[in-house]
């Protein structure tokens, strides 16, 4: 089986955890490197969680550290979505490997250039690291095969009434990554908000019966509490669609749009804009999934806590 080489590039962040639960479990993904970027959180925040993270799913990849601020402007953090550490809940191990000297850029583009065959990168945060890798580094851009970011929201934002949380803290990195050339995969609101995972869920996740699916409960549980106070009937994990999209294309619909990125509304700096009427007379460049089949994103993620039986690490 050929697998699939990834980066993970995110700022952990529950969503992006579990997103890494269904990486490392999936045996089509081989996951070259972890790269944080300040997000969520401030990005020694971001970093420490990645590391954790990695410690918990015994992902064995280097590990680096990225943009600690957007292309333009001051950074912007979501601890009222994710708390004070990023990833509020269960206790998890500490790091178990060293953080890799090389900045988050570089790491990527040396994994890019060492590679044998095309890489995906996984941007499940801001992209300012995307957008700087290929400003650093044009050499690697024929190396990456794709991107599939969680970002964008084709008919509304969350951050602000136009614009999403990843692509609003960092637009002009957003606008450089859409304006690339480079295949996208875009999962944004119009299908991460319906990705739902339910209270009713979490007893059959925890059923897994094993240390990670535990511990996801409970970053559900924390994570849950802020989308409950504004009427959602579930929390919506946005991250893991990332992944999915790659590996499991069967549970979306997607529609072949053209995005681009406001970048000077007052009100929409930051939006996600798709041409879906085709008046611009532009070829799509991104693959926008729209539609999730909620219950198999359910079911799969059961079976990706069923990998982790048997590893339990220290915390």
């Amino acid at each position: 089986m050929n697998k699939i080489p990834i980066i993970l590039d995110g700022d952990p962040g529950h969503d992006d955890a579990i997103a890494w639960v269904f990486a490392k479990a999936d045996p089509a993904l081989d996951i070259r490197a972890v790269v944080a970027v300040s997000g969520n959180q401030t990005l020694d925040k971001t970093t420490l969680n990645a590391r954790r993270v990695c410690a918990l799913l015994g992902i064995d990849a280097p590990i680096a550290s990225g943009a600690h601020k957007p292309m333009n402007g001051d950074p912007v953090t979501a601890g009222n979505w994710h708390g004070e550490s990023g990833l509020d809940g269960p206790a998890l191990p500490e790091p178990d490997q060293p953080l890799s000297p090389l900045p988050g850029v570089d790491l990527m583009a040396k994994v890019l250039a060492e590679s044998s065959q095309p890489v995906t990168i996984v941007a499940t945060g801001p992209l300012t690291d995307v957008a700087e890798l290929l400003l650093a580094h044009p050499e690697v851009k024929e190396k990456i095969g794709q991107i599939s970011i969680m970002g964008g929201g084709l008919t509304h934002g969350n951050w602000c009434p136009g614009a999403e949380f990843n692509i609003l803290v960092d637009p002009e990195a957003a606008y450089l990554v859409f304006h690339s050339g480079i295949p996208l995969l875009m999962s944004g609101l119009d299908v991460t908000e319906k990705a739902l995972i339910k209270p009713s869920d979490f007893p059959r996740i925890l059923a897994v019966g094993n240390q990670t699916a535990r511990i996801v409960v409970g970053w559900l549980e924390f994570f849950y509490r802020f989308p409950m106070e504004l009427g959602y009937s579930g929390a919506p994990v946005h991250d893991p669609c990332a992944v999915l999209a790659l590996t499991h294309p069967e549970i979306f619909q997607s529609r072949e749009l053209y995005v681009d990125i406001e970048l000077q509304g007052e009100y929409t700096r930051g939006a996600t804009v798709a041409d879906f009427r085709g008046r611009l007379g532009k070829a799509p460049n991104a693959a926008c999934m729209m539609e999730i089949d909620r219950e198999r994103y359910i079911d799969l993620l059961v079976e990706a806590l069923q990998f982790y039986h048997g590893r339990e690490v220290a915390i």
